[in-house]
């Protein structure tokens, strides 16, 4: 079992000290949270709440993804920066692609590209993409980030996208995962056909319906290579609880410790940040 680290929606200054401690508690990776702006008034509800309340994401320092990662790169060595997750249908994929192939390349492959679809129509109006049709703009961000980010010469001609013989430079020496995010059947079966899922939280029973339609979309997609599942759940706090969870063909666990969605400028000081993930370090991570 692997274990990811969650801190988002904090005072911006704390990064770079959390990552650090992060790494040297031994945890694998760092999930990074992706937000472009805040809608004065929408209609969309959020997916990850009881009531679909938006309120807690006002005013929240949120650090633009590939300027964070790029940071927390480069002042850690082994840990490893999932975007949880990168809103990707309102960007341009060549340049995502160049982004991310660049962070690959500079920072020996240490990018879990988790990418889905923005919940706000607003996010879409404010980047000038239409929102209809997103899941199928999306597939073809992925086939192009997946083209562009190889090195070689690549052309793409979609329904959305037409991109004429061309490569980039520098490029990763590995694929980048690229990790899908939502638990709509729509984000599952994607999954299915990529590289992983990360799980948006919920009860044990939820949890195991949604791994159960995993396998089958994947037996359906005919995919049986490495694929990674990225949960949140109650069993990763304790020992006897990751095994459940590794029974269960999970390959990461993503960890936090306190409540994301309150209203108001997260109060917690970084010590007590740090206290934290180091005592779950001790008692979790060293024994399993």
């Amino acid at each position: 079992m692997r274990f990811t680290y969650a801190e988002a929606m904090t005072d911006s200054s704390y990064y770079i000290p959390l990552a650090k401690a992060a790494e040297a508690a031994g945890y694998h990776g760092m999930t990074l949270a992706d937000s472009v702006a805040y809608p004065a008034e929408s209609d969309a509800k959020y997916p990850y709440t009881p009531d679909g309340n938006r309120e807690f994401l006002e005013d929240k320092e949120m650090i633009e993804t590939f300027v964070l990662a790029s940071a927390l790169s480069a002042v850690t060595t082994t840990l490893r920066f999932n975007f949880f997750v990168l809103k990707l249908p309102i960007r341009p994929p060549a340049l995502v692609a160049k982004q991310a192939g660049s962070l690959a390349a500079m920072f020996d492959n240490r990018l879990g590209l988790g990418v889905g679809t923005s919940p706000w129509p607003e996010d879409y109006d404010l980047m000038g993409v239409p929102f209809a049709r997103r899941g199928k703009r999306m597939d073809e961000c992925i086939d192009i980030i997946r083209g562009l980010t190889t090195g070689e010469y690549f052309e793409y001609h979609g329904e959305f996208y037409d991109i004429e013989k061309t490569k980039m430079s520098p490029a990763p020496t590995k694929p980048i995962p690229i990790l899908i995010g939502g638990h709509a059947d729509a984000a599952l079966r994607r999954a299915a056909r990529n590289d992983g899922w990360m799980h948006g939280g919920g009860g044990p029973e939820e949890l195991d319906e949604l791994l159960a339609k995993l396998a089958r979309y994947r037996a359906e997609a005919g995919s049986t290579g490495d694929f990674e599942i990225h949960v949140i759940s109650a069993d990763a706090y304790t020992a006897d609880g990751i095994k459940r969870l590794e029974d269960k063909g999970v390959t990461d666990v993503i960890v936090g410790f306190r409540l994301p969605y309150i209203v108001g400028r997260d109060t917690e000081p970084l010590d007590d940040k740090i206290r934290n993930l180091e005592r779950f370090a001790e008692k979790v991570i060293s024994k399993v």
